[in-house]
Parts: C-alpha cells; sequence; structure tokens
C-alpha cells in the first residue's frame, strides 16, 4: 500500500489495521451492531459504522461511570491527548486510568495512535457541550480572529507579534500551554477582572444564542471583561454574537493545581454479609412462590370481571384498589403482575375494558414455575418500570397505559443485574437499598422514579418480589433471565410442582398446602368460598356455594365423587349432610320466563290448544291442568288462537278483562299560523273539546317497551338508550331522548374516569351510540359522555 494510501486513512482505521484477531473480535464483540468481522481490505467502512451516531449512542449506554468520566475529560482536552495529560487532568495514576481505556478501546470508542496519542468518536465527543464546564480550547477560539486582532493580544502581553497569522497564533498557544504563566498574567489583572475571570473559570457555561435584530451585533464588551478580552483571557466573537468565552486553558489554570474532573474507577462499596447458595435459593422461592400466587389470583380475578380502563386510558388506582382487595396483595404487586401479563401476552385492552387473552387459558394450565419464568422474562423485557405510580408533578399514574418507552428504565434493569453481578462470592448486601449508588456507577444512563424515597428504590423491590434478588445477592433466577429455557430449569428446581389434593375436615374447609393446580382450583372455586391464599390455600363450604354449583349443572353425587377424588378418601360426614341438605332444597321453587300467560276452567280446552300442530310456534308449555305459558307477546298468541277458532280474551295486570276498542283514525290538523303583528286578524283558540276527547281516549299509563311482548319503543333513540344506558328508567330513557330530539338542555347525573358522581348539565345533545356528544356547562367545552356512566336524567 502507497504513502498517500495510508495518509487518507482515518485515525481509527488505523488503529483498526494494527489489531490482531483477538482484539477485533473484542471489539466487534462490545459493538454487535457493526456486524461480522470484515476483510483487511474493508476495514475503512468498520471504522465508519463504528463512527456513526446511531452506532455510537446504543454503546455509550451501556458504559460505567468511569468510562464517562473519562470520555467527557477527553473531550475537554480536545481531539486529541496524551495519557499524561489525561491522568493529570483526572488526579488518576496512569496504570489504574488503563483499566478505563481498554473497556473504551473495546467499544471503539477511544484509541491511540502511532504515536500514543488518544482519540475519541467525533459522534461522543460532541456529546458534551460544556465537558467539565468548560469553553473550546484556545485554538479553537481563535480560529475566528484576525491577524490584527492576534496581534493586538500579542502587544497587550508584552509579546513580540510574528509576521503571518500562523507565527502569531502559535506564539500565543506556545504562551498559554503554561498554568503558571496564566496565573501570573491574571495576578496583573485589575481586581473587577479577576473577580470575574475566577466566577467564570468555575461556573458552567450558559449557551445564548444571539439574534439580529435591525443590523449588526454591537460588540461592546462589559468593563470588567475588556483587559481580559485584549489579552486573549476572554475571547469575544469578531462580529460581536454573545458573550466573550473563555479558553479551556485559562479556565484549569484558575481552578489550580490541586482541582481535578472527577474520576471514580472503584464502584461504591456497599456494607456486605455472608449469605450462601442454599439461603439464597430458599429465599428465592418463597418470593417467587408469593407471585406465582398473587399473578393466579389476580389473572383469575381479570378472568371472572374484566378490569375497567380509564377514558384516559390504563387501569385507574380504584380499579386496582379493587383487585387488591379481592386477592389481599398491595397495589405495587398488583400493577407488577398486570404489566408482566401484558408483556407475556396474557391480557390486552379491548374497548373500555382489560380482559385475559387465550393464551391466559394455556398459562394457568402450567406447572407453578413455567408460570413464574414466563412473567419474570417479561419483566426483563418491558420498556417501563411497571411499579411507577406517580410522575413528576406526583399525579397518580394509571396501569396498562403505556405512553411511551423508557430506556432509563431498562437502563436501570441492567445497572441492578450489573451491581449484584459485581458483589464478591458467597456475599451480599446488607441492605438491599445500599444496591442504588451501585446501579448508576454501572449504568449512568438509569433513570430512578420520581416516587423513589432512595436511589432506584423502585427496581429494587421489583427485583425482590420477582426472586431475582435474595438476601442482598444475586439468585439463580437473575443469572438466567437472557435465557427462558435456563430461567424455566431454575424455576422448577426452586418452586415445588402444584398441588392435585386438598384435606377437607369437619369444619367444612379444603386446605391445599402449596400451589393448587389449575383443575384444582376451578374445582374448588366451583364449589367453596376462598378464604386463604399463599402458602396454603383455604376454601370453605357453604350452602350458598353449593346452591351456586347445583344452579351451575352440578349434582350431588358428582360433587361427593369429584371431592372424594381429590380428598383422597371418604368426605367428612358435616360436608356430605351438607351436600344433601342443599340438594334437596335447590329448585323446590322455579322461575320461568313468559311473554305471556294462558288460563281457563277447563282443563279438556288448554290440553287441545297446548297440543295443537298450528300453535306450535307459540312456544306453549303446560305449567298446571289451566295453565298454560308461552314465549309469543299477547297480541301474537291472541291473533294465532283466533286464527284458529279459539275465542280468547285479553287481561290487564290485575285481572280485568281488556276492553279492545279501535279508535278512529283521523289526520292530524294542521293549526292556523296567528296574525301577524300589525296586520288584521285573531289568534286561533285551542280547540278544548278536541283535547279533552284526546285525554279521555288516552291510557292511564303509557305500557313500557318490550320488544318480547311485542311493545315497541317510541323511537329509535329511546331504543339506543335502553340497550346501552342501562342504569337508566324507561322515564329518565324518554326524557333523554326528548331532549336529543327537540335540542333541550338536561341535566344528568354521570360517573366520570376517577368513579365519582358528578352532576352535569347539557345542551345542544347529538347522539353517536355508544358515546353522546353535548356541550357541558361545567366545563364550558363540547365533552363525550358514555351512555353506560351516566346514572339519572333530570330537567334542567
Amino acid at each position: 500500500m502507497s504513502r498517500n494510501t495510508k495518509s487518507r486513512r482515518s485515525p481509527l482505521t488505523a488503529w483498526l489495521c494494527t489489531l490482531d484477531a483477538e482484539q477485533l473480535h473484542r471489539v466487534l464483540s462490545a459493538r454487535p451492531d457493526a456486524g461480522a468481522a470484515p476483510e483487511p481490505r474493508a476495514l475503512g467502512e468498520l471504522a465508519d459504522r463504528l463512527q456513526r451516531p446511531a452506532s455510537v449512542a446504543p454503546a455509550v449506554r451501556r458504559l460505567p461511570l468511569p468510562c464517562l468520566q473519562v470520555s467527557e475529560a477527553l473531550a475537554a482536552l480536545g481531539e486529541t491527548a496524551s495519557r499524561s495529560e489525561l491522568a493529570a487532568l483526572l488526579g488518576a495514576p496512569v496504570p489504574q486510568l488503563d483499566d478505563t481505556l481498554a473497556v473504551l478501546a473495546d467499544h471503539a470508542l477511544v484509541w491511540p495512535d502511532g504515536d500514543g496519542r488518544l482519540h475519541q468518536a467525533a459522534a461522543l465527543r460532541q456529546a458534551w457541550p460544556a465537558p467539565l464546564g468548560l469553553e473550546p480550547p484556545l485554538a479553537d477560539l481563535l480560529a475566528g480572529q484576525t491577524s490584527e486582532d492576534l496581534r493586538g493580544m500579542l502587544s497587550a502581553l508584552g509579546l513580540k507579534a510574528g509576521a503571518t497569522r500562523q507565527q502569531r497564533v502559535a506564539a500565543l498557544l506556545e504562551q498559554y500551554g503554561s498554568a503558571e504563566w496564566i496565573a501570573g498574567v491574571v495576578a496583573k489583572a485589575p481586581a473587577a477582572t479577576r473577580d470575574l475571570l475566577e466566577r467564570r473559570a468555575r461556573t458552567k457555561p450558559v449557551e445564548s444564542r444571539s439574534r439580529i435584530l435591525f443590523g449588526s451585533p454591537s460588540p461592546e464588551v462589559p468593563a470588567a471583561a475588556r483587559w481580559a478580552v485584549a489579552r486573549g483571557l476572554l475571547v469575544q466573537d469578531r462580529h460581536g454574537f454573545g458573550p466573550a468565552r473563555m479558553p479551556a486553558e485559562v479556565a484549569l489554570a484558575l481552578r489550580g493545581a490541586d482541582w481535578h474532573a472527577p474520576f471514580d474507577p472503584v464502584p461504591p462499596l456497599p456494607v456486605l454479609a455472608r449469605v450462601s447458595a442454599a439461603d439464597v435459593g430458599r429465599e428465592t422461592a418463597s418470593a417467587a412462590g408469593d407471585f406465582g400466587g398473587h399473578a393466579a389470583a389476580v389473572l383469575a380475578e381479570c378472568a371472572a370481571r374484566p378490569l375497567t380502563v380509564l377514558k384516559s386510558g390504563g387501569v385507574g388506582a380504584r380499579e386496582l384498589a379493587r383487585v387488591g382487595k379481592a386477592v389481599r396483595c398491595d397495589e405495587p404487586t398488583v400493577r407488577l403482575v398486570l404489566e408482566t401479563a401484558q408483556g407475556a401476552g396474557l391480557v390486552t385492552r379491548e374497548g373500555d375494558r382489560v380482559l385475559v387473552t387465550g393464551a391466559y387459558d394455556s398459562w394457568a394450565e402450567q406447572e407453578p414455575a413455567v408460570q413464574v419464568a414466563q412473567l419474570v422474562g417479561a419483566w426483563w423485557q418491558l420498556p417501563l418500570t411497571p411499579t411507577q405510580s406517580r410522575d413528576e408533578d406526583d399525579k397518580v399514574l394509571p396501569a396498562l397505559a403505556r405512553t411511551r418507552s423508557c430506556d432509563g428504565c431498562v437502563q436501570a434493569r441492567r445497572g441492578l443485574l450489573a451491581a449484584l453481578g459485581c458483589l464478591p462470592p458467597g456475599h451480599g448486601v446488607a441492605e438491599a437499598a445500599d444496591l442504588g449508588p451501585l446501579i448508576g456507577w454501572h449504568h449512568p444512563f438509569a433513570e430512578q422514579q420520581p416516587q423513589d424515597a432512595r436511589p432506584f428504590a423502585a427496581v429494587i423491590h421489583e427485583a425482590s418480589l420477582l426472586g431475582i434478588l435474595a438476601r442482598g445477592a444475586l439468585s439463580p433466577l437473575g443469572a438466567a433471565l437472557d435465557n427462558l429455557a435456563e430461567l424455566t430449569d431454575h424455576a422448577r428446581q426452586l418452586l415445588p410442582p402444584a398441588v392435585h389434593g386438598v384435606r377437607i375436615g369437619s369444619d367444612l374447609t379444603a386446605v391445599a398446602t402449596g400451589a393448587p393446580s389449575a383443575r384444582l382450583t376451578a374445582l374448588l372455586d366451583s364449589l367453596a368460598d376462598r378464604e386463604a391464599r399463599g402458602t396454603a390455600s383455604v376454601w370453605r363450604f357453604t350452602a350458598d356455594s353449593l346452591r351456586r354449583a347445583f344452579d351451575a349443572g352440578h349434582d350431588a353425587p358428582a360433587i361427593e365423587a369429584d371431592l372424594a377424588a381429590i380428598a383422597g378418601g371418604p368426605l367428612p360426614q358435616a360436608l356430605t349432610y351438607l351436600i344433601t341438605d342443599t340438594a334437596r332444597r335447590h329448585g323446590r321453587v322455579r322461575v320461568a320466563s313468559a311473554a305471556c300467560v294462558i288460563h281457563g276452567l277447563e282443563p279438556a280446552l288448554l290440553a287441545e290448544i297446548a297440543a295443537h300442530r298450528k300453535l306450535a310456534g307459540l312456544g306453549l308449555r303446560q305449567l298446571a291442568p289451566t295453565v298454560l305459558i308461552g314465549k309469543a307477546s299477547v297480541t301474537q298468541t291472541l291473533a294465532a288462537l283466533r286464527a284458529n277458532g279459539y275465542a280468547p280474551v285479553a287481561e290487564t295486570a290485575d285481572g280485568a278483562v281488556r276492553i279492545e276498542r279501535t279508535a278512529p283514525q283521523r289526520a292530524t290538523p294542521v293549526p292556523r299560523p296567528r296574525a301577524r303583528a300589525g296586520r288584521p286578524g285573531t289568534p286561533t283558540p285551542p280547540d278544548l273539546r278536541s283535547l279533552a276527547s284526546k285525554l279521555v281516549r288516552a291510557p292511564a299509563e303509557l305500557p313500557l317497551p318490550d320488544p318480547d311482548r311485542g311493545i315497541p319503543y317510541d323511537t329509535d333513540t329511546e331504543e339506543i338508550f335502553g340497550e346501552s344506558a342501562k342504569h337508566l328508567s324507561m322515564a329518565d330513557v324518554r326524557q333523554l331522548a326528548h331532549a336529543v330530539h327537540t335540542g333541550e338542555a338536561v341535566t344528568i347525573e354521570y360517573v366520570d374516569g376517577s368513579g365519582a358522581l358528578t352532576v352535569r348539565s347539557l345542551s345542544a345533545l347529538e347522539l353517536d351510540p355508544p358515546y353522546l356528544n353535548a356541550w357541558c356547562h361545567l366545563r364550558s367545552d363540547t365533552r363525550v359522555f358514555a351512555l353506560s356512566r351516566i346514572r339519572a336524567v333530570m330537567p334542567t
């Protein structure tokens, strides 16, 4: 390869060419985004990929704190720096610095050139707009100065100015390379200027954005800064944009020789305690078993009673509290179960509810170890912190909202695992809260939650609930998070299998010691009331619980056989008596639905009607010799009986014969227009006789709509309200429908998204099933109201 070709190589390409196969493999392993190992002639393309900002950012997020501190110090020193310059700035010996530089080199973020000077990826260097609170070096600031400006600086300093611009720049850089010389120049400055320089040297520069309004900006410099600007201690843009900037060399010289950039090569060491593998295993099994039991209970509750979703999205605090009370666990555990279940595909949002999916049925049939492993694996992949309950404004957050992905939350979990992984073998932290500083050291980009009283308290608590953190150490489950098959194997070794039998006592209780199987849970839940969960699950048999089982189609012999099978022996006499007595009393009173009732005094005639073939469509059933019930409406039944030669009469609700009169049909009279103002004529008086006649003919009560009995709704709007607004009476339904048709205002009682009952005055109603759009006078805005949440309607 020619010398010209070598000179065109980038510093990173030249460094990659010096690596052997093993070193290049380390770089590619640390940066999986780089792809496979390239051919030697393609190292230039590899260098380009490694320096792209989109490739650098993920690598930087995986670095520990010392690597970021070294990167910031290098950015402050300029494009290149020697190891000794970097060590002097950090106040660390070179050997101690080598381990951090080796990690950065493995990620192809910092590398040495042939002369031993350190180079940094441009994307990483540009990530620090003001590294260490320093402005750019003097060489960068002098790039915008004219040759005459440079001559003036040299003259003010009493230095000889060269003939060319390059000579003048070189002279200034040579002098400003000495911190002692800079301190001597500052010592001669006026007091106000010295105070300004000292203050500027130790404060972070504020980025300013100059705007040109009606002409060029004025190059005016504050009086205290003019002396420093004239000598290059502060450099003013020659066009006057922004404040004068202090070169990095000046700021470092004024900070003093004893000032060093922060550098923490050793992680903070918490108080440790010796723990055995057996102790860690026992606590892991206990925590994972408890979480598996809570997860099964929460998801079973969701399967039985789907969760209601807030209008703004997510499951609100009220619904979470209801579930927690039902299954007897706290809110963080309910949040953790729901979020991990959603991540595992066991629950999903459908409309305004959260429902379990088909995958839940197969999950519920699995052993507890498989169930826990699936949820723990989902936790490791979540893009958020599932137990986060409050935002930065201390407002309560709903669960399952999934508004955004949080990379800082992912980094917090990675940092926790890295912190636990660096603990000495056979040791754990004495206090789990002491892991917070370690997490921040391993992953500086980790994000804490607003609710955290101590650093990273939320993610530490989640790891404890899941059994990943046990006795202050990393559990076998935590060590296998990246491999679901290995995670499941460890869970099987730690958690006992599901129990398939119970002990049934004479006190009418069934006790399962351990995690009950899905079949056992389903059977006992259908026959008894659950009283306790956890290490032991307890059910109690009562007359009401057995009555529910009989209602669901069970019979006494089948119940006794099923219970004897899971009990492994004969049932207690008290339970046998309870089953027999409940079965004897069950069904003694029956309730049937009927659209109409046919009764008479002649059993033979009723039997003939029940057996009539042409009346089979009425769905008649004989309850007694003189009583028939049918599924057709009264109107349809009367018409069918009369069409087949019978002469039935209809009865009213109180048993009286209903008189059927057909009112004569007349055209609706059109009212005459009233006389206009200023013209002859008088208004037409109302026809009182006609009005009185209508009132006499009108029924005493309007029949309530009943489609099954052939009584229709007055309008389609009433029918929509009647089907969607289940909490409203028929009078409220008609009043609300009337308001929609006429545009009149109404007042409603409404349950808002948080579950509170509010009173709203509405106008300009517009029906959009299953919602109602209206102008809300309380909010002075157009709002959308769910019909199912309306509780009452009143006139305004």
